[in-house]
């Protein structure tokens, strides 16, 4: 299986909005959802693309969250749903818009070539309040979660330099059945089924936090409140 690059995206964290705002998305907040496409070639590192940073390091960015990937499928219908045709590329926060891909064809541990580069899939993406905020649609984050259309991220297992215009050259996929799509139902829509989580918690290449979530689900039957995440400040 073999998809591309269709842009790369970078961005340095920034501070926004302005003290005492009446409303809550006007207020200050500190954001890398601001990715600008990028010409050539660029470094990619264990934990992140040169230029590139994250503003909260405790939930976004480390080895597990290096590379947060888009399907290129998904813009026309966000266009339309959210009327907003001029939506480009790394609106989304990520980091690499792919052709060829979806949630529903990429899978957990999934190992591609980018040129000399070497990276794996680890988890799904969870969207959080500020991609809201960056939009002013309040509930952007919910309707990404809801939709399915959330992204991967990815680890980096040979650092190397990548351009926009890439092949993702699948050479190993160990876990077929675990699929983003399928990862991604289980964590957001099938709460209350506790074998299923104990069985993707137990895919070795799924990423640390989301093993020790789906655990404890299976364990306890405890969920975590999606609240915060979600809505946030906002």
């Amino acid at each position: 299986m073999v998809a591309q690059i269709l842009s790369i995206q970078v961005g340095l964290p920034k501070s926004l909005g302005v003290t005492g705002a009446p409303a809550p998305m006007d207020r200050p907040w500190s954001t890398g959802f601001f990715k600008e496409p990028i010409q050539g070639e660029a470094w990619l590192g264990s934990t992140n693309l040169a230029g590139d940073g994250q503003a909260d390091l405790k939930r976004h960015g480390g080895v597990e969250k290096a590379v947060l990937a888009y399907a290129a499928e998904h813009y026309p219908s966000w266009q339309a749903r959210l009327e907003l045709p001029d939506l480009s590329y790394g609106a989304f926060g990520e980091n690499f818009t792919v052709a060829d891909q979806t949630e529903s064809s990429v899978c957990i541990g999934d190992i591609y070539d980018i040129g000399e580069a070497q990276v794996q899939v680890s988890q799904p993406r969870q969207p959080c309040w500020k991609l809201s905020r960056r939009w002013g649609i309040q509930d952007l984050a919910f309707q990404v979660q809801t939709t399915g259309q959330t992204g991967w991220y990815f680890r980096v297992l040979k650092e190397g330099m990548v351009e926009a215009g890439m092949k993702l050259v699948l050479r190993d996929r160990p876990f077929p059945q675990w699929t983003i799509a399928r990862a991604n139902q289980i964590m957001h829509h099938e709460l209350n089924d506790r074998e299923a989580s104990a069985a993707l918690a137990n895919c070795p290449l799924l990423a640390v936090n989301w093993q020790r979530t789906l655990s404890n689900r299976a364990a306890k039957n405890v969920n975590p409140d999606p609240v915060p995440r979600l809505w946030g400040e906002n």
